[in-house]
């Protein structure tokens, strides 16, 4: 069973502790099972209810490269009981992460979308074009609540520019757009700069065929999306651009062109991924709140992203990536990076009712 626990913040301006009951528990925990490292989490309902925790399981060390898997975990009572963590999909010696699954709502059909690259080639090799290798695009699928996979089938070619160095999908969520559009978050390098920008792709075909949208900017990377109330996109983006905070652009057209980037100042960030979801008329984003990677936090905003006025600390030390996804109308699940020491020490689940406090 998860382990319970009371999570105590600061209402703004006053001087009393307010208490949130939280329920946390380890789903991925480094050094056990076999891997080194546990990273990039990402978590999304079914239509059933299931609930799905993928990450990447890092075989023989923390880094980016090398023998990296996909790992699953599925949840059928709202995350208190959890399989066992499956290897759904292993490329021997090489790398195949960045898990970014959608949910099809007419057919219930689970999208994971994916990239690899050779293990023994890194990340600035393929920038600086020192090797032939480059990343490659690869989308898998289930119909059975996520039981079962497809073999990936590669969508580079029609996702992916030729002249494009570095790609990642997500990390995160994709999610469907009220038109019926698979919309899911990615990331670029063009050959000749180590300038990153963030761009989406898309499938109005119920997940047959993939095509990329136009990129949202520069000195931009992990994503993710989420629909507004008059239809827009909204892009929230880690990004490089220098004001330790996070990047927004919107999208009239379903997420193929963008609006140009401004920052949030609201939301403060280490440059590091975050999760973002909709759930009727709140969204919510959770990332580490602070100017180093620590303080894991989820704010709420009810203005389509203008404001964040709500707020709940999950974590006071360090951690790192996370991904949102909701439960039911006022439980809501984080599933994030965290650790004493480090952030990547284990990747646990918080599960949560509405948030209502003021930030802090």
């Amino acid at each position: 069973m998860p382990a319970r626990r009371t999570v105590l913040f600061m209402l703004a301006g006053a001087g009393a502790m307010v208490r949130a009951a939280v329920s946390q528990s380890d789903l991925f925990v480094s050094g056990t099972g076999g891997y080194h490292t546990y990273r990039i989490p990402a978590l999304i309902p079914t239509r059933k209810g299931t609930l799905l925790a993928f990450c990447e399981g890092r075989r023989n060390g923390r880094g980016d490269s090398g023998d990296i898997d996909i790992l699953l975990r599925r949840s059928t009572d709202g995350g208190r009981i959890w399989s066992p963590a499956v290897a759904i999909h292993d490329m021997g010696p090489d790398t195949i992460g960045n898990p970014c699954p959608v949910v099809e709502r007419k057919t219930g059909a689970i999208f994971l979308l994916l990239t690899s690259n050779p293990g023994h080639v890194v990340e600035k090799q393929m920038v600086d074009q020192s090797v032939p290798e480059t990343r490659r695009v690869w989308v898998s699928g289930s119909r059975d609540d996520g039981l079962t996979w497809t073999k990936p089938v590669e969508i580079t070619a029609s996702v992916k520019d030729p002249s494009w160095t570095w790609y990642a999908t997500g990390p995160g969520v994709g999610i469907q757009l009220r038109s019926g559009r698979l919309l899911v978050p990615c990331d670029h390098v063009r050959g000749g700069s180590p300038v990153s920008y963030s761009h989406c792709i898309y499938s109005d075909d119920e997940g047959r065929t993939w095509k990329r949208g136009e990129a949202a900017g520069e000195r931009v990377n992990e994503c993710q999306a989420v629909e507004l109330r008059d239809g827009a996109v909204l892009l929230n983006m880690r990004s490089n651009r220098g004001s330790n905070r996070r990047a927004v652009a919107r999208s009239r057209d379903g997420g193929q062109t963008w609006s140009a980037i401004e920052d949030d100042p609201a939301l403060v960030e280490p440059v590091c991924q975050a999760g973002m979801i909709r759930s009727g008329g709140a969204i919510l984003f959770s990332n580490p709140a602070s100017t180093r990677r620590e303080m894991m936090t989820v704010r709420v905003s009810l203005d389509d992203g203008r404001t964040w006025p709500r707020s709940l600390l999950l974590h006071r030390g360090p951690a790192a990536y996370s991904c949102l996804a909701p439960l039911s109308r006022n439980r809501f699940a984080c599933l994030y990076e965290r650790g004493d020491e480090s952030p990547y020490e284990r990747i646990t689940l918080a599960v949560f009712g509405r948030v209502s406090t003021p930030v802090q």
